[in-house]
């Protein structure tokens, strides 16, 4: 008998409700209660923020300074992600000013509502645009896989964004050394009944890294932070794009993650281990956002 891959075994969250029906029946709570809280809505979505983070991990040396954008959840697409929108973010991440920049997946937009195509040469085109001190390094999101891997490959290999898949790097200059590592999407395969299979390596990926430098991680789905070994300093994940759309009574049962609330969004300490989780920029199922407007990261490490 074929031995069980545990990363077959992962399910949808624990609510037993997925994610596209809740929003779905939140937009329709939205339209039942009238135009101007739905415009409201997509109006939200059309918005974009800075958010800053200086966390202080314990494994990462005091004094040595690095300075992070983090674009996630990009979803290129009309109406409130259409090629203009992403020449935005880059114009915004480029004014950061960051020693690097890092795109953590979901590039495309898949929703039913999408009335403007951003094929993934344009996207891809604008990302190139970006610019740091050490570089754009990038990794995978869920719907990359779902909806069309090779050309999301393909396309960020033709700008010469490298894809950290499973992989870590060493990168800074002598004396500031840090490791850059990321990892496959834990449910790139739908298996159906709410079952996915990841092509995840954690164990593989950080066996790569060989020297005592500190760690940066790169995650799309925040799911896997209880494995992550307090060796890492930081990881950064999307995915959950806050929820998306904080209704009362629904929101956190919106967050696609099993643990709910507790990986929803923002800088998560536990057992003296870091992980930030953007809300991200665009969005999924439908066009809106409520009370989790866009957002690029802007992540200052060291004093």
């Amino acid at each position: 008998m074929k031995p069980v891959d545990p990363r077959d075994l992962r399910v949808a969250p624990k609510s037993g409700v997925s994610r596209r029906g809740l929003i779905l029946g939140g937009a329709g709570l939205i339209g039942l209660t009238g135009a101007a809280p739905a415009a409201y809505g997509v109006t939200e979505a059309m918005g974009l923020q800075v958010t800053q983070y200086r966390p202080n991990p314990a494994n990462w040396p005091e004094r040595q300074k690095l300075t992070i954008t983090v674009i996630a959840d990009l979803h290129a697409g009309g109406p409130n992600m259409g090629l203009a929108r992403v020449t935005e973010v880059v114009e915004a991440a480029n004014a950061l000013k960051s020693d690097l920049v890092l795109l953590l997946g979901d590039y495309f937009a898949t929703h039913r509502f999408v009335t403007e195509q951003v094929h993934h040469a344009a996207w891809a085109g604008e990302l190139k645009r970006l610019r740091s001190r050490l570089g754009t390094f990038a990794i995978f999101g869920n719907h990359d896989w779902w909806y069309d891997i090779q050309g999301t490959r393909q396309a960020l290999g033709a700008v010469g964004i490298p894809v950290l898949e499973n992989d870590a790097l060493l990168l800074g200059e002598k004396g500031e050394q840090f490791w850059l590592a990321g990892i496959g999407d834990q449910v790139a395969y739908r298996l159906g009944h709410g079952r996915f299979r990841g092509v995840d390596d954690l164990p593989g990926t950080l066996a790569k890294v060989t020297t005592g430098d500190p760690v940066i991680l790169m995650v799309h789905e925040p799911d896997i932070f209880t494995e992550v070994p307090d060796r890492v300093a930081l990881t950064l994940a999307g995915h959950t794009h806050g929820g998306q759309i904080r209704i009362p009574f629904l929101w956190p049962s919106l967050v696609p993650s099993s643990y709910g609330a507790r990986f929803a969004y923002g800088h998560i300490v536990e057992a003296g281990r870091n992980m930030i989780v953007s809300g991200g920029l665009g969005t999924s199922i439908v066009p809106a956002r409520i009370g989790v407007p866009p957002e690029i990261l802007r992540v200052q490490l060291g004093a």
